[in-house]
């Protein structure tokens, strides 16, 4: 009778279990790491393929060997357990291979994104303490102008070309790679080859045995602030992640291939498109930049199973020069990142069907802090605004802002998340961790996110807006403040604000309004050193589009910037 009432009350408090169908409401998840998984997926499918880069395919147990031979590497130069080793990359063989071998001995990767901006790599670097880097070549002269800045002992330097056929690798180096100078005869330099033929010279034990709460990977995002914040996650976190998505999406089946276009510092894409694959015997298609113009050569030459990607990536697939047939592969498609207007996914509905595949959208909801994502809509349910139903283990809940008290159903509040997809903390930030991560009267631990919904009454979680000013462009996050704090540095200006802006394919882009102090008059000359100024702090993708100077800006009662003022403004001038 007890065991019936707990059941029941644990149906009130999920109601979107009742589209479960077949799907168990709870799983069982392992203790062990993340490359842990990899292995057992490795000795169930070994034949199967792990990844195609380029055309050249590996499998799972060829992976598996190099990430050994890799994790011997990073011994061999030093590294220990629990050392943050950076990983600075695209979604390269090296990069998710680097992602495996630090977690097998037991280190943790502190993944960043390569067009980051000196200032932001320095903080990423030095937040952490991290003494080693894999760091893709084009970005590599940027770390070397920090190495005196940073406590980094090994730089260790990958190129792009590592894996690439030999008539592209000779194209890359035409174009890019000869243009590239690295030393030759500094001690801290490595390259890729020179760095795992050192994996000879290891001969001791080289796997920790970590379990599912010992801490994995470090990702970025601005917390609630808008100031970066390094996110820990667990090896619970991404094992449970990857276990949710494979029970959720039925489609998810050993030897199926996954469009891996999402980065590997970007949770969504190592939590969803690398990690859930692997987890299962499937194969991830790298893509390590992404071109618009290609998109269609992209899928008609790969014929993946699955697309996962954030809504940009879709406007593209409506531009795309795909025939008839050219998408009959396609058997799932997954839109994160950014909220999905009901216009964009009637249009890639149709246009699924125009071209041959069965899929239709589904629209996925989470953030960083719940490693990346965390629920999902049901097949076939399109209501605007939906967000659907969240992944097994999962609680939702609706909160009347600024409280713990659970709002009406229907009625618009918080949503906070609990279950084991929710971060550990944020790294040295026990302020913010604390404002985020928060008890409640029912006893259990929930992540406060920041963003407005409510639960409908068809039992289901529906997305109204981000309380937190965040601007999504491309399915990258922006944060207003953080450009504020850094346009505000300079001397002449006396205050200003950013705000989003649409952009016909990302989406939105940052818009930045000065108002600059008496006396300043060569707004030229000035914005020349703002956008100087801002490329030094700020990550090239988050730089403003577009600079306005003002005499002053709107105020709200209470003497703030009344930013939606702009929004609505600028809204009007676009449509």
């Amino acid at each position: 009778m007890r065991k019936s009432k707990m059941l029941k009350l644990d149906r009130q408090m999920r109601p979107w279990l009742k589209y479960y169908d077949d799907i168990p409401a709870n799983l069982k998840y392992p203790d062990y790491s993340m490359v842990d998984m990899i292995i057992e997926s490795a000795q169930k499918y070994p034949n199967n393929v792990a990844y195609i880069y380029y055309g050249s395919k590996v499998t799972y147990k060829e992976f598996v060997q190099r990430i050994k031979r890799t994790a011997k590497a990073l011994k061999n130069y030093g590294v220990k357990e629990n050392d943050k080793v950076t990983i600075c990359m695209p979604n390269t063989p090296e990069g998710i291979t680097m992602v495996y071998a630090v977690n097998m001995i037991g280190a943790i990767c502190n993944m960043v994104h390569p067009l980051s901006s000196e200032k932001e790599l320095e903080f990423y670097i030095n937040s952490v303490d991290s003494k080693y880097i894999l760091v893709i070549d084009v970005v590599f002269e940027k770390i070397m102008k920090l190495k005196d800045k940073t406590n980094l002992k090994k730089i260790i330097v990958a190129k792009a070309s590592e894996e690439m056929s030999l008539p592209l690798a000779g194209i890359y180096w035409l174009f890019t790679g000869r243009k590239i100078k690295i030393p030759k005869n500094d001690s801290n330099i490595v390259l890729w080859e020179e760095f795992i033929n050192g994996s000879k010279n290891y001969q001791g034990e080289y796997q920790e045995h970590r379990k599912a709460y010992d801490p994995a990977v470090i990702l970025y995002s601005g917390g609630t602030t808008g100031n970066p914040k390094g996110i820990l996650l667990s090896n619970l976190n991404f094992n449970a992640l990857a276990l949710d998505c494979t029970t959720v999406i039925k489609e998810a089946v050993p030897g199926t291939t996954v469009l891996s276009i999402l980065p590997i510092f970007h949770g969504f894409g190592l939590g969803v498109c690398i990690h859930t694959p692997l987890s299962v015997g499937m194969g991830t298609i790298l893509i390590p930049s992404f071109s618009f113009k290609k998109f269609g050569d992209i899928i008609r030459k790969n014929q993946p199973t699955f697309i996962a990607g954030v809504p940009t990536l879709y406007e593209a697939l409506l531009e795309s020069n795909i025939g008839p047939n050219d998408l009959e592969c396609v058997k799932s498609v997954i839109c994160g990142g950014d909220a999905l207007n009901s216009t964009l996914r009637d249009k890639v509905n149709v246009f699924l069907k125009e071209h041959g595949s069965s899929a239709k959208i589904r629209v996925g909801y989470g953030l960083t802090e719940s490693t990346g994502a965390c629920c999902l809509t049901p097949t076939n349910v399109f209501e605007d605004n939906i967000i659907g139903m969240p992944f097994p283990d999962m609680y939702f809940k609706i909160v009347i802002p600024e409280t713990h008290e659970t709002a009406p159903v229907g009625v618009d509040g918080e949503i906070c998340i609990s279950g084991p997809l929710v971060m550990m903390g944020y790294v040295n930030d026990d302020a913010e961790t604390v404002q985020v991560l928060r008890y409640h009267d029912d006893g259990k631990l929930w992540l406060h996110t920041g963003d407005a919904g409510h639960l409908g009454e068809d039992g289901l979680i529906y997305f109204s807006q981000r309380i937190k000013r965040i601007i999504v462009s491309s399915g990258y996050n922006i944060y207003p403040t953080y450009l504020e704090s850094v346009i505000n540095m300079h001397e002449a200006v006396l205050t200003s604000t950013v705000i989003g802006i649409p952009h016909p394919y990302k989406g939105q882009v940052a818009k930045a309004f000065i108002v600059l102090k008496d006396g300043y008059t060569e707004k030229n000359k000035i914005e020349k050193e703002i956008r100087e100024l801002l490329a030094k702090h700020v990550a090239k993708y988050a730089l403003p589009y577009e600079y306005e100077f003002r005499d002053k800006l709107p105020k709200t009662l209470i003497g703030k910037v009344a930013f939606k003022e702009l929004e609505k403004e600028e809204n009007e001038k676009h449509n």
